[in-house]
């Protein structure tokens, strides 16, 4: 049974004030997400994620369709106690601290005194917030404020878990906490339905993605699987040239950038055997400093695939 589904799933909104027309924010939107899988919902801002997520919510109704999580409607009252959600930009109460924000919630979850307070510390140390802890929240950055929002999303140790944009804010550090988090509850079984316009956030992580545009699903299955992500060719930043080496490297390589501090930036084929090259540039002198994949953005993604599409209806 999947985790999460939906079924033609559309929200209109009523735009305008003196005559105000429809605005499809999500037009017909159908995924089946399976249980235990890290589920990547990409697309640009505007593109109708949040607006999906709060519906799966019930934070807004549909206009048309329907949804269900772990078998059941969505807003049915058994499910919730099996989920968590973190909102793209959460707001708490500004003059408690995180201790007694998250205690709050574990007792309307049912935890008792003794239970909620290990358990607020158990999710607390997981996000990794010490001290701060015991902070009024008002003197949170927006990073600690989205990993008192993750600490609130898994502190009942849901079964699914939304999540919509969850490394906003988050300095590299904080990147890599949240996705060893993501790895962790994908080891436990969990499942999660992450919302992000940043396509390198979805190659780490997930199983699968969605990728929406203007309201609509564009593409979806695995990264590697979709066209619009193939390979195009490799990045090899290299450092330390000698300079007979550096005199050929135009020839031999055609598209060569010097970057700062001497280092030298060459663009492989996507079929140039990277391995090769390197072994051949270390034997002539060169150190390598970094090897990527060149790939379509997601960006490009939108630009070639999507704005051909039909634009969002109005004043249906």
């Amino acid at each position: 049974m999947p985790a999460i589904e939906t079924e033609a799933l559309t929200k209109d909104y009523l735009v305008g004030f003196w005559r105000p027309r429809p605005y499809r924010a999500l037009d017909g939107m159908t995924l089946s997400v399976e249980s235990g899988e890290v589920f990547g919902f990409l697309g640009p801002n505007g593109a109708g994620k949040s607006t999906t997520l709060k519906l799966l919510m019930q934070l807004i109704f549909p206009t048309s369709g329907s949804a269900r999580i772990l078998g059941s409607p969505v807003g049915d009252v058994a499910v919730r106690r099996r989920i968590g959600f973190l909102a793209e930009n959460p707001y708490y109460y500004d003059y408690l601290t995180a201790e007694e924000l998250l205690t709050y919630f574990a007792r309307l979850f049912g935890y008792t005194s003794a239970e909620a307070k290990t358990r607020v510390a158990s999710v607390l140390d997981q996000v990794g917030l010490g001290a701060e802890r015991r902070m009024r929240l008002r003197s949170f950055s927006k990073g600690m404020i989205q990993r008192v929002g993750l600490a609130q999303a898994l502190l009942n140790e849901p079964e699914v878990v939304f999540l919509d944009e969850p490394m906003s804010g988050l300095d590299p550090l904080g990147r890599r906490d949240v996705r060893d988090l993501i790895l962790g509850l994908r080891k436990r079984g969990c499942t999660v339905f992450f919302s992000s316009h940043i396509l390198s956030d979805a190659e780490a992580l997930c199983d699968r993605v969605a990728i929406v545009a203007q309201g609509k699903l564009a593409a979806s299955g695995r990264l590697n699987a979709l066209l619009a992500f193939e390979l195009q060719g490799w990045e090899l930043v290299i450092s330390n040239v000698p300079e007979a080496l550096a005199a050929t490297l135009p020839a031999r390589f055609g598209s060569v950038t010097s970057l700062s501090h001497g280092r030298v930036a060459l663009k492989l084929a996507a079929d140039a055997e990277p391995d090769r090259v390197i072994s051949t540039l270390r034997a002539e002198g060169a150190s390598v400093e970094s090897l990527n994949p060149i790939r379509h953005s997601l960006e490009d993604f939108f630009m070639q695939h999507v704005r051909s599409a039909p634009q969002r209806a109005t004043g249906l």
